[in-house]
Order: C-alpha cells, then sequence, then structure tokens
C-alpha cells in the first residue's frame, strides 16, 4: 500500500500526517510506503514548519527529514490512497484526477474519524501552538484507524 497526504504548502498538516502514519505502520509492522505533498508550490524543499516539528518530536516522532514537494499527476500512479487535508485541497486533487480510478483515491482524511461530514483538518499556520495540537490529535485519530483498516485488510 502507497498512501499520500495532501495539504496545501506540506509544512503543516501533511508533514504531520505522513510522520504519525509511518509511525503506526512500523509500530504495527506492516508494508506500506507514506509520503507527503502539497498542491501549491509555496514552500517547495523546505521543512516542515517548526511548530510541526515541534508538536511531532513531544509525541516521539521526528518529522525533520521531511522536505516540501508539490503535488504531481504522476502521483495518482505512484500511490494507491491519496489522503487530503481540508475540502479545497480534496477538490484541487479531484480537479487534477483525470480518470475515475484517480477520483477513487482521494478521500478527506477526517472521513475516517467523522463519515459523511466533510470535515477539515484546520490549517494551523496562522495559529497559536495549541492549534498544531489539535491537528495533531485529529490525525492521530485518523491514521489509527486506516491502520486498523490496512490490519483488518491484511487478515
Amino acid at each position: 500500500m502507497k498512501i499520500l497526504m495532501v495539504c496545501l504548502g506540506n509544512i503543516c498538516r501533511s508533514p504531520l500526517a505522513e510522520g504519525i502514519m509511518k509511525q503506526k505502520i512500523k509500530q504495527n509492522g506492516i508494508e506500506a510506503d507514506v509520503d507527503s505533498a502539497g498542491t501549491a508550490a509555496y514552500h517547495v524543499g523546505e521543512m516542515p514548519d517548526p511548530r510541526s516539528v515541534q508538536v511531532a518530536k513531544k509525541n516521539g516522532i521526528d518529522i525533520t527529514y521531511q522536505r516540501a514537494r508539490k503535488f504531481v499527476n504522476t502521483d495518482f500512479d505512484r500511490f494507491d490512497k491519496i489522503f487530503a487535508m481540508d475540502t479545497s485541497n480534496y477538490n484541487d486533487l479531484i480537479d487534477k484526477a483525470a480518470t475515475d480510478d484517480d477520483k477513487n483515491k482521494i478521500m478527506m482524511i477526517l472521513e475516517k474519524t467523522n463519515p459523511g461530514q466533510y470535515k477539515s483538518v484546520p490549517d494551523p499556520y496562522y495559529g497559536g501552538a495549541d492549534g498544531f495540537d489539535k491537528v495533531f490529535t485529529m490525525l492521530d485519530n485518523a491514521c489509527e484507524i486506516i491502520v486498523k483498516e490496512m490490519l483488518n485488510h491484511e487478515k
């Protein structure tokens, strides 16, 4: 399984989602690849936001090796599941999808914790540090469900 986490700039939410997911699949002995990207090229090549790095570190996850990159259409070929952090990025991804197969790979990540509600992970960039803690918790809960689904699928 290859999973891609997508937000706008790939420095706050999607790097956290990538780091959380990588830790959970490792802890559960799951064979999977996880990456992240942004729909915009604002921060290509940059490390995650220091506040994302800090909240990840506080939770035992190192994301300092990650570098922001822009989503490219070949990502549809490379990944089995593409999780959007919010409706704006979800819609951008749907617009980029060339086929129904591509569209079927895209899902709002909080659909896992709030089915049918189309909730967005709030962008913590312009808020305080507590916003990053809240985002971490949301993503951690969603990734936990994704991992449980992967484990159930392996059985």
